[in-house]
């Protein structure tokens, strides 16, 4: 496996703005940090599911039609390949001040993963293209599961931890920012058809 193409795909994809981290921005300056946690911890669970999930059903797909592991490579470079242009060419979006009150925001993390494209994209392609063709026990699926809703936990968290920060940051070099994600998006996408 490729590790540093994966931990950059990884990284980009979880840490650049999305459904999930602006949620978290926004449930952060609503209700505060600390009901926040719920909300993150969900999306990490919400996250372990559709990882579970991709994984099983890629396998049996593989086991049962070897011929798809390349139309799923190409499936996930050519997403990795389009988060680099949505990135690249993103405006800057506006908070929405949604009431949420009395929600659960640990059910609202968990629920969200399954209609999140981002999200489903995400763990298809993560595990089409770095879990699959290396990994085939049940273990390696569980650990690398339990790794990414880790990673989905952080991303969230210091989204809600770090939001107004973000938001300054974001608006004073977003330009620059968005570039530097994109051409790191496009490396991924490139180390794993050299591979």
């Amino acid at each position: 496996m490729p590790v540093f193409s994966f931990l950059v795909f990884i990284v980009i994809t979880s840490f650049t703005p999305g459904p999930n981290n602006f949620m978290a921005m926004v449930f952060a300056k609503q209700y505060g940090l600390a009901k926040t946690i719920p909300f993150c911890i969900g999306v990490g669970i919400g996250f372990f599911m559709i990882i579970g999930l991709s994984s099983f059903f890629n396998m049996v797909m593989l086991n049962i039609l070897p011929v798809i592991e390349l139309p799923l490579t190409i499936f996930g470079v050519g997403y990795m390949l389009y988060l680099a242009y949505k990135i690249l060419t993103s405006k800057e979006q506006q908070d929405s001040d949604k009431e949420e009150e009395k929600r659960n925001l640990f059910f609202v993390g968990a629920i969200v993963q399954f209609i999140n494209p981002k999200g489903i994209l995400f763990g298809i392609t993560v595990v089409a293209t770095y879990i699959l063709p290396y990994y085939s026990s049940y273990i390696s699926y569980l650990l690398f599961s339990l790794f990414l809703a880790l990673v989905g936990v952080i991303s969230t968290f210091s989204w809600a931890l770090c939001g107004s920060v973000f938001q300054k940051v974001l608006q004073q070099y977003r330009q620059l920012f968005n570039i530097i994600m994109a051409l790191l998006l496009v490396y991924s996408a490139f180390s794993i058809v050299v591979h």
